[in-house]
């Protein structure tokens, strides 16, 4: 890129009373070379005529391709798309410039600078053309398939498409200034501070729309997806171009922001290959010890006669009226359904052959103990025949037998 200096620039300064003299000294130089040099002239137009029509084959190569195509976007379509919006201006300064800078036939000065000055105007506006219909064309390709037709890409093309083609040819006519030997520090600065003004204005619809881009293009979840976030659980209906649509286990939809929602942590359910579902079961505390042993293993038969994939399954603590014991399996779908359905069978499964095997479930319990009178505890099963005094686990509560502490009362004889 050349500086703002006007020295570099590919052509004189130009003042009004000098156009004609100019113009004149252009033309005069034209004619004599021509003159002087038809033959050559001859074949280097014959040689940029051949690399024209060969930029013509390669458009049409591309238009043909993008005519044929039906399926989704690839790269190859995203390139031929672009090839297909060259211009023949480009086309035909493109052959002068090649043929001219070869020097084949001693183009004069002026006649040099001017297919310069013309190349350097068209060369970076097709360039624009094409960085614009490549970055649109990448979008569309990430966002192609049945799980983004529809979404945010479909509202928000227009302001993509505006962005884009403002920021690229923004860059190109600075570039051609520049090369012009203009000074564009000014324009850049102008423009660097209204695009600040124009970004707080509207920082939040555009944090939306880039979140919303960052969705796409990198895909945390895709529309259909079952995701889980922050408190809510649902599955994706739609991503907008300021909020995404999650439809809720329990029927309501709740719309989120999509800045607010790359800002928390998202669990993908939909994209993990199982399910793990963990039971505990609290046994009784006079449940044998070699029923205990042999529990793990009866309870890898109940999951495995059920078609679950069995983890693990031991003793973890003890309960309070209870020996408690974990059982991890897997439900090898990802569906919701299919693991509801996979916990309820496993579940009443296990109910089923524990009655079978006499093992009883515990529940939360209370035992009481009687008190004897020489200070001993009698068991609750016990025939109390001393004054009873009752001993929760909770409350110490004492009660006695009025008849009995009554005879116990009274004097001998």
């Amino acid at each position: 890129m050349k500086t703002g200096n006007t020295s570099n620039a590919i052509l004189p300064p130009i003042k009004v009373q000098d156009v004609d003299q100019q113009t004149r000294a252009l033309f005069g130089s034209t004619v004599q070379w021509v003159g002087t040099h038809w033959l050559q002239i001859l074949i280097a137009v014959g040689v940029a005529s051949l690399l024209v029509i060969l930029f013509h084959f390669v458009r049409r190569l591309a238009r043909n391709y993008c005519a044929r195509r039906t399926g989704p976007s690839g790269w190859a379509a995203v390139i031929a798309r672009a090839l297909e919006k060259t211009g023949n201006v480009f086309m035909v300064l493109a052959a002068a410039k090649i043929v001219t800078a070869a020097n084949f036939a001693a183009t004069p000065v002026e006649v040099a600078a001017t297919i310069t000055f013309l190349w350097t105007l068209v060369a970076w506006f097709q360039v624009a053309i094409w960085a614009r219909e490549i970055i649109l064309g990448a979008i569309e390709h990430r966002t192609a398939g049945d799980h983004y037709a529809g979404e945010a890409i479909g509202s928000a093309m227009g302001i993509i498409r505006l962005l884009i083609s403002f920021a690229v040819f923004a860059i190109a006519v600075i570039v051609i200034l520049d090369n012009l030997g203009v000074n564009v520090t000014g324009l850049v600065a102008g423009l660097g501070v209204g695009g600040i003004a124009i970004g707080l204005a509207a920082q939040g619809i555009f944090a939306d729309l880039f979140a919303a881009l960052a969705i796409i293009f990198d895909r945390p979840f895709r529309r259909g997806d079952t995701i889980s976030y922050d408190a809510t659980t649902g599955t994706v209906e739609s991503i907008g171009l300021k909020s995404t649509r999650i439809r809720a286990a329990t029927g309501e939809e709740r719309i989120i922001a999509n800045k607010q929602l790359l800002e928390k942590e998202i669990q993908n359910i939909t994209q993990r290959d199982y399910r793990r579902i963990i039971f505990t079961l609290g046994v009784v505390q006079w449940t044998p010890v070699e029923t205990l042993k042999r529990f793990p293993a009866l309870l890898k038969e109940v999951v495995e006669s059920c078609e679950q994939k069995f983890v693990r399954a031991g003793f973890v603590k003890f309960g309070d009226s209870s020996y408690n014991f974990d059982l991890e399996f897997d439900s090898e779908h990802a569906g919701f359904k299919e693991f509801f359905d996979a916990r309820h069978a496993v579940g009443v499964a296990i109910i089923a052959r524990m009655n079978d095997e006499g093992i009883a479930l515990a529940y939360p319990t209370q035992t009481a103990f009687t008190a004897a009178p020489e200070g001993g505890l009698i068991l609750p099963y016990a025939e109390a025949t001393a004054p009873v005094v009752t001993i929760s686990t909770d409350t110490a509560r004492l009660t006695a037998d009025q008849s009995t502490l009554g005879k116990a009362s009274e004097p001998e004889g």
